[in-house]
């Protein structure tokens, strides 16, 4: 009776170990299935988080190319390089002319000398090979603050993008690639219909004859004063004559003129862009050995105004 007893007593501390050690398995277990929800938690979590940001980030950096995209038209813009011995002209206050055209940009830099001769959209290194494609300088005429006018060198550059840094290697009268960054900013657009509505502030649609002054160039060549002005719907256009039948295109306002003729004298038809204030614009001659813009001053006087009768 004891034995079974014994036995009996044993088989109850048997059964509570085994069953103790199955439900401390039971709860190991749940733990560790808890553990392991957790961490696929936390590690969806994370991607998710992750994609949300990448999300935004692009949104963000399509949203700034969307802004840096300007319109087809012409605008003055800021041209920066790294290098005191590479910039514009101090007359032209450290702008180009940045013109766009289906999407593409060229910004036209007029710089201080003819010591730079060629260009190159890229690196030093490549610029030098055989083949490479180089930017070739156009003549340009600046004119300073106090009158004086030289000639010098400038250039048309493709623009990649607005506010980033590009590579632009140069060489000049010394035979050697030099590589440069430049960068290309604050598009600010040239004229508008406001600047010739404001011009024509007090004249009715008709013909006038106005006295007109002028400035630039070499003296050689010159418009002829007076000149005819037209009225139209708020809007002015002079017809202007040159001394000299080699002028072939005009420059006003960021925008080609071809001459109506060019027997007497080259004539165009141009905008007014303002009275009594100087008006620059662009002359290209094929004179010389080659053509070249100059630069020149144009005054239209507004007390000289007769109506054509």
């Amino acid at each position: 009776m004891k034995k079974n007893r014994i036995i009996t007593a044993s088989a109850i501390v048997l059964a509570c170990i085994w069953f103790g050690g199955c439900a401390s398995n039971g709860t190991k277990q749940d733990s560790k299935a808890t553990d392991q929800s957790a961490v696929v938690e936390n590690a969806v979590n994370t991607e998710t988080l992750g994609t949300t940001e990448s999300m935004e980030a692009d949104t963000t950096e399509k949203d700034t190319e969307d802004a840096a995209v300007l319109a087809d038209g012409v605008y003055t813009a800021e041209f920066q390089t790294d290098s005191s011995m590479f910039h514009v002209s101090e007359a032209c206050d450290g702008k180009g002319t940045l013109t766009v055209e289906n999407g593409e940009m060229t910004i036209h830099i007029s710089l201080a000398s003819k010591k730079i001769l060629n260009l190159y959209c890229g690196l030093a290194e490549d610029a030098a090979k055989e083949g490479a494609e180089l930017l070739m300088p156009t003549e340009d005429t600046v004119t300073y603050s106090d009158g004086l006018t030289e000639e010098v060198y400038g250039f048309d550059v493709p623009v990649p993008a607005i506010d980033q840094e590009f590579d632009l290697a140069l060489i000049g009268t010394k035979g050697k690639w030099y590589d440069h960054k430049v960068t290309v900013s604050d598009p600010q657009p040239v004229s508008d219909e406001q600047t010739q509505a404001g011009a024509a502030d007090g004249l009715e649609d008709g013909s006038y004859t106005v006295e007109l002054t002028f400035e630039g160039g070499s003296g050689k060549a010159q418009i002829l004063s007076p000149a005819t002005i037209n009225v139209a719907d708020g809007n002015v256009t002079a017809t202007v004559q040159w001394s000299s039948e080699n002028y072939d295109y005009m420059i006003v306002g960021g925008e080609k003129y071809l001459p109506l003729s060019t027997e007497g004298g080259s004539v165009f038809e141009i905008p007014v862009l303002a009275f009594d204030e100087p008006m620059d614009v662009i002359g290209d001659t094929v004179a010389m050995s080659k053509p070249h813009e100059i630069e020149y001053k144009i005054t239209f006087l507004s007390d000289t105004i007769k109506a054509v009768e």
